[in-house]
């Protein structure tokens, strides 16, 4: 059985809860907000914290450092590896006390002079309220990291989950009593941002403590160590994290092309994410250190066979994620969101934005893989190369789309620049390291494509068929529109995989009867 899928299993198991709790989230937040002006604003404000949460959580500031902390380990002991982790800690705080002071005071300056309209005013409120949450989650960020490279994943990944209850908590029972109207009740929701990142940062402390980290300020002017995580992290911020940027520029765009369009792009991308964190995000968190110790010790062979057996799984699984999200998501926007504040129109918008972005899934996904492969070997040029060509390309193309298409012209836009970054890292990682040994997977994708194909095919019929029978009125209905075709198309989709002899199909199986 694939130990690859054993040991993500677990952290897919903590992200489900994770990411099931962040759409609850999504959830209250839609409800509450609906997709108007406020809802712009805080989403927007929120966006650039949340933004560094993505970027160094689940990106850059790991990516750069997990490699460097499994090498010190390694040759030098967990001495040097502890004094290595609290250089770069001291340095972090540092750093980003720095930046949120910065911004906080040019926030300050520019609603002081700059006469801001109401929904500016507000939005820059909101951000300037929320900035100090940056320091917070890189802090975790590294915890995170370092637990990663002593084998536990399950913890680490279960620190979202707090954030996420503490979110809902704010949202359901603070935010309500601050106020009359709906632009002074969003600062509950702010202030429930930075009490969940204390909460996610809080949580890994235990486990790491009992592994033997003890904190202590370790001057990281001059460090060795910090010189080469800087060095690393400045061009991994964008390489790791293309699909993040994407929809951070994406989600600029929108804010200013016109009131509703960014609010319910964003659920929409918030509904994408969850199979890309489920299965995606934990598979490439388990690949860093294990590509890293198969990079370091030369073993190229394994390196490939391990790259290989990640990029088929993902295939495999989130291949059918996006076609069932292609194929239901109305039924699927209207199941989660629509009540309250969120409208039938909410409803047709931000399907329309899941419509553009689920053919990209797949390729958000291998774009996080493939550029860990980059890292596991110390190079983290070549992915921030790729991925500024594919940034430009992705704001002309959001430019010319969302006029004409506005939510599926971004949803489409950001499918095709992540498919070209996707094809652009494969392309160079096969220069770097040579034949990625790949024909397997070019065997199995005939059978993938055409298992995929039948499974669209008997959702598509299905919900076309409970439409007109039975309709959306109840939650009963909606739960039927979406459950009967998706259960059916993936139970077939999984019969074809076992019948076909697909290798994800069988491993995945096992795992599921073995657990």
């Amino acid at each position: 059985m694939s130990k690859m899928l054993k040991s993500s299993g677990a952290m897919s198991a903590a992200t489900m809860l994770s990411r099931l709790l962040g759409m609850v989230r999504e959830i209250v937040y839609a409800r509450f907000m609906g997709t108007g002006w406020v809802a712009d604003a805080f989403i927007f404000a929120f966006m650039v914290p949340n933004l560094f949460r993505r970027l160094l959580g689940e990106g850059a500031l790991t990516a750069a450092f997990v490699p460097i902390f499994k090498e010190k380990e390694i040759k030098e002991g967990e001495r040097e590896m502890w004094l290595a982790a609290n250089a770069v800690l001291s340095g972090l705080v540092i750093a980003a006390s720095v930046i949120i002071g910065l911004a906080m005071l040019g926030l300050s300056v520019y609603l002081a002079v700059g006469n801001p309209n109401e929904s500016r005013r507000l939005t820059f409120e909101l951000m300037r309220f929320m900035f100090p949450y940056m320091l917070l989650v890189c802090i975790a960020a590294v915890f995170m990291g370092m637990l990663n490279s002593r084998g536990h994943f399950f913890i680490p990944a279960m620190g979202a989950t707090m954030l996420n209850v503490v979110m809902i908590s704010f949202t359901l029972w603070v935010a309500p009593n601050m106020g009359t109207e709906l632009k002074t009740k969003v600062f509950g929701l702010a202030i429930g941002v930075l009490v969940a990142g204390i909460a996610q940062m809080l949580f890994q402390w235990p486990t790491l403590h009992k592994e033997g980290f003890r904190w202590h300020w370790r001057s990281p002017f001059g460090n060795e160590t910090v010189r080469i995580v800087v060095e690393r992290m400045i061009p991994g911020t964008l390489g790791v994290a293309a699909f993040q940027v994407n929809i951070f520029l994406t989600q600029g765009i929108a804010k200013w092309h016109g009131e509703g369009i960014l609010s319910s792009f964003s659920y929409g991308v918030r509904l994408m994410e969850l199979p890309q964190g489920v299965f995606g995000i934990a598979l490439a968190t388990f690949l860093l250190p294990t590509l890293t110790q198969f990079a370091s010790q030369k073993n190229f062979p394994e390196f490939r066979s391990t790259l290989r057996e990640g990029i088929s799984n993902l295939i495999f699984v989130n291949g059918l994620a996006a076609v069932l999200l292609g194929v239901l998501a109305a039924p699927i926007v209207r199941l989660l969101f629509q009540n309250g504040k969120f409208t039938e129109l909410s409803t047709l918008n931000s399907s329309q934005a899941v419509l553009g972005l689920a053919p990209g899934l797949v390729a958000f996904s291998m774009v996080n893989i493939l550029a860990r492969a980059f890292y596991a070997t110390g190079d983290t040029k070549t992915p921030m190369q790729i991925s500024i060509v594919c940034l430009l390309l992705n704001v002309l193309i959001s430019l010319a789309l969302i006029y004409p298409l506005k939510d599926l012209g971004l949803g489409l836009a950001n499918s095709i620049t992540a498919t070209l970054n996707a094809g652009l890292l494969t392309f160079a990682l096969r220069k770097k390291i040579g034949k990625l040994e790949w024909g397997e997977l070019r065997a199995q994708f005939a059978s993938i494509a055409g298992a995929l194909l039948i499974a669209a095919v008997i959702a598509w019929l299905l919900v076309h068929w409970w439409t007109p029978h039975f309709g959306h009125a109840t939650k009963l209905r909606c739960l039927g529109e979406v459950f009967v075709p998706a259960i059916s198309a993936s139970a077939v989709y999984f019969g074809l995989g076992l019948w076909l002899r697909i290798p994800a199909a069988r491993d995945l199986v096992r795992v599921i009867l073995r657990r």
